[in-house]
């Protein structure tokens, strides 16, 4: 999954860290969502208590019986297994998940094309600037356990909310590169040639916009100020190191992307598939950033969509999150109710304790930049 300026594909102390974080084939258009029972009508309830409370939520999102996720990777955060855990949950709600290796340019866009369709998004999954840029699209929504999220993780009426996050990551084959990466300039060298990848288009997707902003943080540089890194991908591409592919899960498996920056999360699970992939994080400054949460307010399944955010940040999936090496935002507050599993917790680590954050503006600022600069950067 990949954000407006950026791709999809510990904590306890820094959960609170500032937030700035289809090919669907169209069908019928959708029908006017039915109020709920006692008059409340899901497409504007602000919490569970606009619709009756949690279980007039769920008798209305069964009734509506279907909830549509878009660019959500089976690997990404452990979605395959939280889409699952819901499933199971919900039974009497079918998932539909659209175009899950989609960038999150793509779900805005899908929201457009599929406006007023039974097929459209529901709910987005989304980075900090495709966030930022798109808060048009989103209806406000306060989850049940709100006062878990800490204020500078959440929009406040609800808008959009952070979620989970991760530092800035270099994975490698260890079987072509015998040695971690210590520093950017490793990666000029003889043994990268043609070997070292971003997962996206900065100007399109998250996991790729945060690779530019660890290398410009790296390289000295400020988050107000992307060029630092923008010039060091320049740098990296006359070396003709950059190879200009997208990695996945089987380009990395065949050997075509041996060396990829990406989220710590998404790193570590290609361990479980490729032993030989190993991960780091360069020393020094990490990077890294909250994704987000939002409903779309032209949801077709509007009770589905808001009970999806109910799970999302409740203890299981947070929890599912957590084992997959993305830290959720609720952890503090887990840790302190003691629902946290601390055996997931023990295994991910800490997070390196020199990082950074873009703040809203300085996110903006990035992604104008990189819009103006980077195609010409890798001329």
């Amino acid at each position: 999954m990949e954000d407006l300026l950026f791709s999809k594909r510990h904590l306890a102390g820094i959960v609170t860290v500032a937030a700035v974080a289809l090919s669907l084939t169209a069908c019928s258009p959708t029908q006017t969502p039915a109020p709920a029972a006692g008059g409340a009508n899901a497409a504007t309830a602000t919490s569970a208590k606009d619709m009756g409370g949690l279980s007039a939520l769920v008798t209305a999102a069964n009734k509506e019986g279907a909830l549509n996720v878009i660019a959500l990777p089976d690997n990404w955060a452990n979605y395959g297994k939280i889409i699952a855990a819901f499933k199971a949950k919900y039974p009497k709600i079918t998932v539909n998940s659209a175009n899950p290796d989609g960038s999150s340019a793509e779900e805005i866009k899908a929201a457009d094309d599929l406006k007023g369709q039974d097929t459209a998004p529901d709910v987005f999954d989304l980075g900090s600037a495709v966030t930022l840029a798109s808060t048009s699209y989103f209806a406000p929504y306060q989850v049940s356990n709100w006062a878990d999220i800490p204020a500078g993780n959440k929009e406040k009426t609800g808008l959009y909310v952070n979620d989970y996050t991760g530092a800035m990551s270099i994975g490698y084959d260890s079987k072509v590169i015998k040695k971690a990466p210590k520093s950017l300039d490793d990666l000029l060298g003889a043994a990268y040639k043609g070997k070292v990848a971003i997962n996206g288009d900065p100007t399109q997707a998250g996991a790729a916009f945060a690779a530019v902003g660890l290398a410009t943080v790296q390289e000295g540089g400020k988050l107000s100020n992307f060029q630092p890194g923008i010039d060091f991908f320049q740098k990296l591409n006359k070396a003709g190191n950059f190879l200009p592919l997208d990695p996945s899960d089987a380009t990395i498996a065949s050997g075509e992307t041996p060396v990829v920056f990406d989220w710590s999360y998404n790193n570590l699970a290609v361990t479980a598939s490729v032993p030989s992939w190993k991960v780091t994080t360069l020393p020094g400054v990490a990077y890294t950033s909250y994704y987000n949460q939002a409903v779309s307010k032209d949801a077709p399944h509007p009770a589905a969509a808001r009970l999806w955010q109910e799970f999302i940040y409740s203890p299981t999936a947070q929890n599912l999150m957590l084992a997959a090496g993305a830290y959720p935002v609720t952890l503090t507050a887990m840790e302190a109710a003691k629902t946290v599993d601390t055996k997931a917790l023990d295994l991910v680590g800490a997070l390196p304790k020199n990082l950074v954050t873009p703040t809203d503006a300085e996110a903006k600022a990035a992604g104008t930049l990189l819009s103006q600069k980077w195609a010409a950067a890798l001329q």
